[in-house]
């Protein structure tokens, strides 16, 4: 895949209309979305869809003819949105516990399970919070990925609660706000841990990857980096995991990520050492930019599933970035086939090390 191909939006039919869609954007080909779109039902006159993806629960509000807001963390996906419903929806890069209380007459959630329970447990409050008294949140999920856990959940936040469909096990069901809701909790979280020597302090929202420690596929790339890797592009960075400790090596530091919470737990650690950009992949990289040395530890799941298309465009990216003479350095678990997608694009690819991982050097010469 090129990088053309991975930014090119492609109009998408869907009952009553069509949606642009995109590799790398949650909610297409998901049954939970469809699922939810199929049952939900009309109520008052203002929606907030709190994890849209690529829309296709937003559209089915609109079609309901409700004055509808869409909240969305993923870069990717609001590139979708946008170009679907221009300013026919409000769109909001935000955080799903942080929505405007009372503003509105009905929510609907797929429920992000694979984000962890802490994320949907504060979903689920920021649903609440937004909805007005006598309002409803209608939510989907997998029984298989906690949705009784939820729906319970839900109805101790909001009140009565109704299952309306099974399919197989997949779940929709919808519930009435009968109370306040409760006050949010501290959310921020943090942990401090030795990286060669050094003790660093980070911040994480909920949600983010390896939230709570160093995971150990970056702690093995950042072993096997040089001790000056020049100008630094982090593609995919999330809370800042591999670029904090580079901080005072590199000559300058660069963060791309696709989601909005790890953009801004990256924001708190880095503070003012490093350029942190909501991005997919390079998109929001002036034209021409290139760096010394870039560093990726890529994602392998969108929404949930095995997806190799975003990993595939961080190479294709690294490629065009790199300075000529740069390095590319890439963790990922031993199974996934890395190799062939950059013997593909560089002329050297090695192996610098593999045990729970591997990590891979590929160096652009030409």
């Amino acid at each position: 895949m090129t990088l053309a191909e991975y930014h090119s939006l492609h109009k998408t039919p869907v009952p009553g209309g069509y949606l642009y869609t995109k590799a790398g954007a949650r909610g297409l080909a998901d049954p939970a979305y469809e699922l939810l779109a199929q049952h939900l039902e009309p109520h008052g006159e203002t929606a907030l869809d709190l994890n849209p993806g690529i829309g296709r629960v937003t559209h089915a509000l609109r079609q309901h003819g409700l004055i509808t807001q869409a909240l969305e963390t993923s870069r990717a996906s609001l590139r979708c949105l946008e170009a679907s419903f221009a300013d026919a929806v409000r769109l909001i890069r935000g955080l799903p516990w942080e929505t405007e209380p009372e503003s509105c007459d009905l929510v609907a959630l797929v429920l992000p399970a694979n984000r962890g329970t802490r994320y949907v447990e504060l979903s689920l409050l920021g649903a609440a919070k937004a909805l007005r008294v006598g309002g409803r949140l209608w939510i989907a999920g997998s029984k298989d990925k906690g949705f009784e856990h939820y729906f319970k959940l839900a109805q101790e936040l909001l009140g009565f609660g109704l299952l309306v469909k099974r399919d197989g096990a997949l779940r929709v069901a919808v519930l009435e706000k009968e109370k306040p809701a409760p006050e949010l909790p501290v959310v921020w979280q943090s942990f401090a841990c030795q990286i060669q020597g050094q003790t660093l302090h980070f911040a994480y929202l909920p949600g983010v990857f390896s939230g709570g420690h160093i995971d150990p596929g970056s702690a093995m790339l950042l072993r096997a980096l040089p001790d000056q890797p020049g100008h630094v592009l982090d593609i995919g960075g999330g809370y800042g995991a591999l670029s904090r400790p580079l901080v005072g090596r590199a000559q300058s530091l660069t963060l791309l990520e696709d989601d909005w919470p790890s953009v801004l737990s990256a924001r708190q650690n880095l503070d003012e050492k490093a350029t942190v950009l909501h991005s997919d992949v390079d998109e929001a990289l002036t034209p021409g930019q290139t760096f010394t040395t870039i560093v990726s530890n890529p994602p392998f799941h969108v929404g949930g599933l095995v997806v190799l298309e975003t990993a595939a465009a961080f190479v294709e990216a690294a490629y065009a970035r790199l300075e000529r003479g740069g390095s590319f350095y890439l963790v990922a678990n031993r199974f996934l086939p890395y190799e062939p997608l950059l013997e593909a694009r560089f002329t050297s690819v090695r192996t610098l090390a593999v045990d729970s991982h591997k990590v891979l050097q590929a160096r652009k010469l030409d």
